[in-house]
């Protein structure tokens, strides 16, 4: 066996010891479609399914199998739910970014066939997910009555309040919280007026080409959206779902635009929903080539996606080779991180070690 074959069999069982968890099934997870599909919105050009306001995704990433919200009429998210072919009793989990009726009326469809399913729901003092309060929350007067006090005087510690599906398995967040290894739900409220404190959640997906981050309204800002997300990993691979910017005037649109493209550096783009026609348009303008349609029964395949290079330098590393470098430092994994060179060297035909002599 030559130099580089013992080098290139070294890469290999590294990279297979240290870059892949161990209790991960490779075979399925390779048989299993990475991609995101759109199952309820207003545009779209398949003719099975039926054009509504409001919001739905079925993410496949991993094995995973993921719901985010669940449109405006359960009646209609059920028929497209059927028209492409989505098993609903075979999710791992639910997501509702917010408790407005074009993006969570599907709910009891979901519950009709899997009853159990797990759900995540923003937290409110008051909210139709289910929440609670400390009793402490309203003021008390030691002079009434007992029978004109609440709970006689004697309120419990903690007050609950019901949910619109009370039987359903539903968990509220208030802070932003890893769910899944890689997947993460970002926890913002609105500063907006109409919505302000509307809590929201966005589903990110950490992939070796980036961050995807898929939002149902961004009633917070899809600018502090995406600057949330930055915190677990800078690059920003895919954003996808409704920026809410269809009342938009010129001026704020090439704002969000430039902070999308320039400031973050979004790789792709994927608006929908309440993004708003002129906002469509503007990003398309923008990000060209990169810009994916992402109407009704549109399925993007997440591992086809373009990624960005390094603008203005060098060729530097190849995208492969520096997403796996970022991943790898992130996780201050000095095993990896040899793996990597390893990787590198193999690639690049050059020595394991540089000759430090002169």
């Amino acid at each position: 066996m030559t130099s580089r074959s013992k080098q290139v069999a070294l890469v290999s069982l590294v990279a297979g010891a240290f870059l892949v968890p161990a209790h991960s099934n490779r075979a399925e997870e390779h048989s299993q479609p990475n991609r995101i599909t759109i199952l309820y919105d207003a545009f779209g050009k398949n003719p099975a399914m039926k054009k509504d306001w409001g919001f739905s995704a079925f993410v496949e990433i991993n094995g995973k199998r993921i719901l985010f919200d669940t449109g405006n009429d359960g009646t209609t998210f059920a028929a497209n739910v059927k028209a492409k072919g989505v098993d609903l009793s075979r999710l791992d989990f639910v997501v509702l970014s917010h408790r407005h009726s074009d993006h969570m009326a599907g709910l009891a469809h979901v519950l009709s066939m899997n009853p159990h399913v797990k759900i995540y729901a923003p937290k409110e003092g008051f909210g139709i997910y289910g929440s609670s309060l400390p009793s402490s929350f309203y003021r008390k007067d030691d002079s009434l009555p007992a029978d004109m006090r609440y709970y006689d005087g004697k309120p419990p510690q903690v007050m609950q309040f019901g949910a619109a599906w009370p039987d359903a398995n539903i968990e509220t967040i208030d802070k932003s919280t890893e769910i899944a290894p890689g997947m993460n739900l970002l926890a913002l409220i609105s500063d907006a007026p109409g919505t302000k404190e509307l809590k929201e959640l966005s589903l990110t997906l950490n992939t070796p080409q980036g961050m995807i981050i898929i939002v149902g309204c961004s009633h917070p800002g899809i600018d502090k959206i995406v600057e949330a997300a930055t915190a677990i990993n800078p690059k920003i691979h895919l954003v996808l779902g409704g920026f809410h910017m269809v009342t938009a005037t010129d001026e704020g649109i090439a704002k969000t635009v430039s902070s999308l493209k320039d400031v973050y550096k979004v790789s792709n783009i994927a608006p929908g929903h309440c993004t708003g026609e002129p906002t469509f348009a503007a990003l398309q303008r923008a990000f060209g080539s990169n810009y994916l349609y992402a109407g009704l029964g549109t399925s993007l395949q997440i591992d086809s996606l373009a990624v960005n290079t390094r603008r203005g330098e060098g060729p530097g590393l190849d995208g492969t080779d520096a997403s796996t470098y970022r991943r790898l430092a992130r996780r201050e994994d000095p095993l990896g991180t040899f793996a990597w060179r390893l990787r590198t060297a193999a690639r690049r035909d050059l020595p394991l070690i540089p000759n430090s002599s002169p």
